[in-house]
């Protein structure tokens, strides 16, 4: 059931991917990840709660401080800077630049939490680099320049470098706690920093109109529900019932679907270029997480 359970959760976020760049035509980022944030908090406490965990717990002031600082950088930072790749890009380079991922992962682990890190890695890592610089030297799609596609590449690459820190500093707090008490922990502390931001900022009035129901709703709600709660459960359920490093793989088909459904319902271009990113993507992928 756990592979399953990780491709249900790679064709979701791969649908979410499709509903939230629908809802980055009209919601700019910030906004469009406060949503986001806000309503999969509630889901989410609602789920630890009706799962019978509690929501509180007894943790140490430092791990508490490790979940606020992770769930802010890759939850408000990392996802606000996904939000303005995707609608820089598009949905399919930026598909292919979140492969960046697994690999940061792998260095980050190596750089913070003195794992090992063998030649097969680098390997993979290559592969996946070599995958976004392909991405950032495609042919440019009418409406964007060439400096729109370096920046959109360098938001998305911003948003991996920053998810990736921010989930491995909490790390080892999974060790002695609940992952879905820890989810929901980070989701809560990302809400405690953006809304203060929000609350300041001169464009308050905008940041906070996204909770008022609208017609927008139908891609922004369906794409936070699809990809910030239905697709992290069902991760979480596939790290539990298989593998990591299968999970991981099959996670990471997502690309693929993106590539398809981008084409299909955002008229974005099948290109070869974005099919030999995508190949040497999950290559490198699969290098990384087999070898």
């Amino acid at each position: 059931m756990g592979q399953i359970f990780a491709l249900l959760c790679a064709v979701l976020w791969a649908v979410a991917v499709i509903l939230l760049k629908r809802s980055g035509d009209t919601i700019r980022p910030f906004a469009l990840n406060l949503f986001r944030v806000g309503v999969s908090s509630v889901l989410l406490v609602l789920t630890v709660l009706i799962s019978g965990q509690g929501l509180f717990r007894e943790a140490t002031l430092t791990d508490l401080i490790t979940l606020l600082i992770g769930g802010g950088l890759s939850i408000a930072l990392a996802d606000t800077m996904f939000h303005k790749c995707l609608n820089t890009v598009g949905a399919g380079i930026t598909a292919i630049v979140d492969c960046l991922y697994s690999p940061l992962m792998i260095l980050f682990a190596f750089l913070l939490l003195d794992e090992r890190i063998g030649a097969w890695d680098f390997v993979g890592m290559g592969l996946v680099i070599a995958a976004v610089l392909v991405a950032s030297t495609h042919p440019i799609p009418i409406g964007m320049t060439r400096k729109m596609l370096v920046q959109g590449v360098l938001w998305g690459a911003g948003a991996m470098t920053t998810l990736t820190g921010g989930v491995i500093i909490v790390k080892p707090v999974l060790t002695h706690h609940p992952i879905l008490w820890v989810t929901t922990v980070r989701q809560l502390g990302a809400l405690a920093i953006m809304v203060p931001i929000a609350l300041v900022s001169p464009r308050r009035h905008e940041f906070f109109s996204v909770f008022k129901p609208h017609a927008d709703w139908r891609f922004s709600l369906s794409g936070t529900v699809v990809g910030s709660y239905l697709a992290l459960i069902f991760w979480l359920a596939g790290l539990k019932y298989t593998e990591a490093g299968v999970a991981a793989i099959l996670n990471q088909t997502s690309t693929i679907y993106v590539l398809i459904l981008a084409t299909v319902f955002l008229k974005e271009s099948f290109t070869k270029r974005k099919i030999a990113a995508a190949v040497m993507a999950v290559g490198g992928i699969l290098v990384v997480t087999v070898l």
